[in-house]
């Protein structure tokens, strides 16, 4: 089974259950670019160690990575776990469960559960707004005659909750998504896909200047 990360330490009454997590181990980079190809080795058998996110990890779930994807309806606690790790998109196992997941929001189904997370460990699917809920690098205007037209590059974002705090949001649409890491994410997991953070840069570095009334 190639390698998969989970952000876990087990909660106190899911120990029993858990014989072994699988580590996905990223190149040895402190951050990953966008387009940077991610390297992917083998699975590493390690235990669980307490500076890792508490996230309930059990053999079944952890057999469930194993199993061809066409043999799996969308798995709650598989995606659930995908979209928390440094880059879904660079973990085969990820990949066909998110974006079918994508495509079943569009739909209008709501994001699955999983039993096995454990309290306060969860996402959420919210719809984008271009005033209200859409990250300034992604919100587009479009000058008309009338008025100004705002919208967002993206349809919506899936919130992961981690120990009862925002994780990572994803956002999303078909055919492209950007995960957005918190501060408690990055410091974790020590490297991440920066798109998120380099759009933003370089949305901040072309905006105009602003002439200061008080020079």
């Amino acid at each position: 089974m190639v390698g998969f990360y989970i952000l876990s330490t087990v909660a106190n009454h899911w120990r029993t259950l858990v014989g072994s997590i699988c580590l996905f181990r990223l190149a040895p980079e402190s951050k990953m670019s966008g387009s940077r190809t991610i390297e992917v080795e083998e699975a590493t058998v390690v235990e669980p160690t307490s500076s890792w996110p508490r996230f309930a990890a059990t053999p079944v779930l952890l057999g469930a990575l194993a199993l061809p994807t066409s043999a799996l309806a969308v798995d709650g606690c598989l995606v659930l776990l995908c979209l928390a790790a440094p880059s879904w998109s660079a973990i085969p196992q990820c990949v066909d469960p998110v974006r079918q997941l994508f495509r079943d929001l569009a739909r209008g189904k709501p994001f699955p559960s999983c039993a096995m997370s454990g309290g306060g460990n969860t996402a959420r699917q919210e719809w984008a707004s271009p005033t209200d809920f859409c990250p300034p690098q992604y919100t587009v205007t479009i000058e008309q005659d009338s008025r100004p037209i705002q919208y967002c590059t993206y349809v919506g974002a899936v919130s992961v909750i981690i120990n009862g705090a925002l994780w990572t949001r994803t956002w999303w649409t078909l055919g492209d998504t950007v995960t957005e890491y918190t501060d408690a994410a990055k410091a974790s997991l020590g490297t991440w896909n920066t798109r998120f953070d380099d759009d933003l840069a370089s949305w901040l570095a072309a905006r105009p200047s602003v002439p200061c009334a008080a020079c």
